[in-house]
């Protein structure tokens, strides 16, 4: 499914009567169901007033990192910098949270909230570089629908 077909998807999980983690958590499985190379999506949103942040509604691997520092790894990095990150290599990173050995690409994409960097979308890829500007922008679309339901 391309990303324009996905668009009204996600669209209509925003506009449906679910809780907002049931929107997330659905918004999750339908990127990681339609898209090949998206292996592992989630949420990570900040920890309160702390600088930290907490993971929200995934699919897929489970993973040990559910609080992320600001600055470290790829999300707390953006946390930061308020900034698109996209990894084609995770093993050439030095600041990298390993949560899988099959992980091979990694890009994180900030939600903004009245201008303030409050979350982000994090997506893992068993796949070498397979994230293109196509998927920065539709990421970038999938935040700004997330950002209108906080």
């Amino acid at each position: 499914m391309t990303f324009q077909e996905l668009q009204p998807q996600v669209q209509a999980i925003i506009t449906n009567n679910n809780s907002k983690n049931e929107k997330l958590l659905e918004i999750c499985e339908v990127l990681e169901s339609n898209i090949s190379y998206y292996n592992w999506v989630g949420f990570y949103f900040k920890n309160g007033d702390k600088n930290e942040l907490k993971l929200g509604p995934y699919v897929g691997e489970p993973t040990d990192h559910t609080i992320i520092p600001f600055g470290k790894g790829i999300c707390g990095q953006v946390a930061v910098s308020n900034e698109n990150f996209v990894v084609p290599d995770v093993a050439a990173q030095d600041n990298y949270i390993a949560c899988s050995i099959t992980v091979k690409a990694e890009i994180v994409i900030p939600i903004f909230v009245n201008g303030e960097n409050i979350g982000q979308i994090d997506i893992d890829s068993n796949t070498p570089d397979p994230f293109s500007e196509e998927d920065e922008r539709f990421l970038e679309f999938v935040c700004s629908q997330v950002a209108s339901i906080l």
